[in-house]
């Protein structure tokens, strides 16, 4: 006997405010079968002590404190600019007045 019915699709499918067509009911009943099924498999699985984790590997992330270094290029990137004003570069007027 199936755990889930067409009834049961159409339901969840006007919950989800979705419009299923009726000739693609029997698909959807057909595939949500088959992941019950394989959610039933994982529920056999023994997890006893097992910590809960929401990925396979852990990752931590490797940070370092910021620190402001001067640069010694600064000067020679500042002189690359097709126009220079002090230490900025300056650039077409984009936005009006």
């Amino acid at each position: 006997m199936s755990r889930i019915s067409a009834d049961d699709v159409r339901k969840v499918a006007q919950l989800a405010r979705l419009d299923l067509p009726e000739e693609r009911i029997a698909t959807y009943t057909g595939q949500l079968e088959r992941i019950l099924d394989y959610v039933a498999h994982l529920e056999a699985v023994e997890t006893e002590g097992v910590p809960p984790t929401t990925r396979a590997v852990e990752v931590v992330n490797v940070t370092r404190e910021d620190e402001v270094t001067p640069t010694p290029v600064r000067e020679d990137l500042l002189d690359l600019a097709p126009q220079r004003e002090g230490d900025f570069f300056r650039v077409p007027r984009i936005l009006g007045d």
